[in-house]
C-alpha cells in the first residue's frame, strides 16, 4: 500500500483511512478525552502520511502499530501544548476564543479551572512542582529528566507520581477533583 501511496494513487490512501481510523481514533479519543481534538490528530497523522508515505519501515513494524506509535505522539504533542496553556492562562487558538465567546460560562469556567490548577500546582513541594512542569510542559522524556538532573529515572517517575497525587488533593480540597463532592459544579 506505501507503494501506492508513493505513486499517488488517491485509492491507496482512501483504503489506508477506512483500515486506519477504527483502530486509531478510540486510541487519539482515550489519550486526549475529546472526540474532535482526537479526529484532528488522527487526521494530522494520515496527512503526515499522504506528504511523507516513505517514512514508513516495514521491516521494523506493522503499519497499524506504526500509526498507532505516531498517533500516540501527536496526541502527546496536543496534551503538552495544552497544558503549557493552561500555566500561561491562554487559551489554545482562535476557536477556542470564538466558543467561548459564544458562551461566557465557559469562558469564565475554562479560566476558573486555569487559576485552579495554578493555585494547586503552587501548594506542591518544589521538587514534585518542578518535575509536574518537566514532564508535562517540555519535549523532555522521563530518561532526559533524569540525565539532566543526575537522578535514577525512577526518582524521575517517583516525583511525578507523588506529584499528581498531591495536585489531585490540592485540586479535591479546592473542589475541583473527581472525588467524593468534588468535580464541576454546574
Amino acid at each position: 500500500m506505501a507503494e501506492k501511496m508513493e505513486e499517488g494513487d488517491p485509492r491507496a490512501f482512501e483504503k489506508l483511512y477506512e483500515q486506519a481510523v477504527p483502530h486509531l481514533l478510540p486510541l487519539a479519543c482515550h489519550l486526549l478525552g475529546d472526540r474532535m481534538e482526537a479526529e484532528d490528530a488522527v487526521h494530522d497523522v494520515l496527512l503526515g502520511v499522504i506528504r511523507s508515505p516513505g517514512r514508513y519501515d516495514a521491516s521494523r513494524r506493522s503499519a497499524q502499530a506504526w500509526l498507532a506509535v505516531q498517533v500516540k505522539s501527536r496526541c502527546l504533542d496536543r496534551l503538552r501544548k495544552r497544558s503549557r496553556t493552561v500555566l500561561r492562562g491562554e487559551t489554545e487558538d482562535a476557536s477556542a476564543i470564538s466558543a467561548a465567546s459564544a458562551q461566557p460560562e465557559t469562558a469564565v469556567l475554562a479560566r476558573m479551572e486555569r487559576e485552579a490548577v495554578r493555585s494547586a500546582l503552587g501548594q506542591l513541594p518544589g521538587l514534585q512542582r518542578e518535575a509536574l512542569a518537566a514532564a508535562y510542559f517540555t519535549p523532555r522524556s522521563h530518561k532526559e529528566l533524569a540525565d539532566a538532573w543526575h537522578v535514577p529515572i525512577g526518582t524521575v517517575k517517583s516525583r511525578v507520581r507523588y506529584g499528581l497525587g498531591h495536585l489531585r488533593k490540592a485540586l479535591d480540597r479546592m473542589g475541583w477533583g473527581a472525588g467524593e463532592g468534588g468535580g464541576r459544579h454546574e
